[in-house]
């Protein structure tokens, strides 16, 4: 399925960009090298501008037929967006996942990347720069954690467990205003919430087993496509919040992601209101 975009070369082109341009600049990032975007805590680093423009020349020349849509090629050219869903072939590229993280000199950012073909998701890489391993999927073959000397393990979704006992991640920043108060008392129902301000790592907890629940409203593929599919293929059950299947054009509906089914059916009744 994935014949056309070898998911090792892009797996590794994704890890060659934070060796050369990510990690030799975390924590000495100068003042100018750090610029906010559309708020404060919405940055964009000379990192990120110069990861990005590394993969998509390389995946340009590797791939010369698709479609390259990266967080900050988009911030340029918004109207990059409106061709994911039609495009045959497309590879999807966060370059720094986490960016408040890093420009803080906080540990926790990766790099992402998935592959689309006619309007769906079928591979998806996350790589953590610090640990220097990927959590990675192509539809159909499950979630794997894998590292550079080729040691391989599978991933698998947490157990599933009573509302009060779940642990997890809840991005509540971009809830609707008149519902955010609601949603956070709701979240009381739960055994413990926090935010990793970087889906990378979001992701891979939930598709390692440690959580049991993700919520996020706002919808940009270069944050999630790549970390939904891991999910999935890690065996949970991963619907925007009126049950729809996510989809790489979608930007909004919020998604919820949970170990199986019948946790997402309780989450979405008792926690997420909207």
């Amino acid at each position: 399925m994935t014949a056309t975009v070898d998911v090792t070369a892009l797996a590794d082109l994704l890890r060659r960009a934070a060796k050369a341009e990510i990690l030799p600049r975390f924590r000495r990032l100068g003042r100018d090298d750090v610029r906010a975007k559309s708020e404060a805590t919405d940055l964009v680093t000379e990192a990120d501008e110069r990861a990005e423009r590394m993969i998509k020349a390389e995946a340009e020349r590797l791939w010369p037929g698709a479609l390259f849509v990266g967080e900050e090629t988009v911030a340029a050219e918004p109207a990059l967006l409106g061709r994911l869903a039609d495009a045959d072939l497309a590879i999807v590229v966060d370059p720094v996942d986490g960016t408040f993280n890093f420009a803080a000199g906080i540990p926790a950012f990766g790099v992402m990347a998935s592959v689309i073909s006619g309007g769906e998701t079928i591979a998806g890489i996350i790589y953590d720069p610090m640990g220097d391993d990927w959590v990675m999927a192509e539809k159909g073959g499950g979630a794997w954690l894998r590292r550079p000397d080729g040691e391989a393990r599978r991933l698998r979704a947490a157990e599933p467990v009573a509302l009060d006992q779940m642990v997890g991640m809840a991005s509540t920043g971009y809830l609707p205003q008149e519902k955010r108060a609601e949603i956070l008392g709701n979240l009381a129902k739960v055994r413990f919430l926090t935010n990793y301000r970087c889906a990378a790592h979001e992701y891979r907890t939930l598709a390692g087993g440690h959580v049991h629940y993700l919520m996020y409203n706002k919808l940009m593929p270069w944050d999630h496509l790549a970390g939904t599919l891991i999910s999935q293929e890690a065996g949970a059950h991963a619907a925007r919040f009126d049950g729809s299947a996510y989809l790489p054009h979608h930007l909004d509906g919020g998604l919820l992601v949970a170990p199986d089914r019948a946790s997402w059916e309780v989450l979405r009744r008792e926690v997420v209101t909207v």
